[in-house]
């Protein structure tokens, strides 16, 4: 049972830090949340830990994904909208001399 609780740690920690940013947060705070509900669902912290660290970086690569396309929806607004003339937009004014 020990061999298998220090794989699941050993397991956790690798997926922890072998990718980005927001991966890592999303596997810390996924597994500290999963080593909780683990520990009240019947002391099976560790699974519960392995379980929250796969969840939250789902989570977590889902919100960057989530991010990328709403900036990537606004570009195409702002370039929509560059390349439209609208009435009145274009003033001109005479020099003062």
């Amino acid at each position: 049972m020990k061999s298998s609780a220090l794989a699941a740690c050993g397991l956790a920690a690798l997926l922890a830090f072998s990718s980005g940013a927001a991966s890592a947060k999303g596997c810390i705070k996924g597994a500290a949340v999963g080593a909780v509900a683990g520990h009240y669902a019947g002391h099976h912290a560790v699974i519960g830990a392995v379980g929250g660290c796969f969840a939250g970086r789902h989570l977590a690569k889902t919100k960057v994904a989530e991010q990328k396309a709403a900036l990537q929806r606004a570009d195409q607004q702002r370039a929509e909208q560059g390349s439209t003339v609208h009435a009145g937009t274009l003033q001109t004014t005479a020099p003062a001399h």
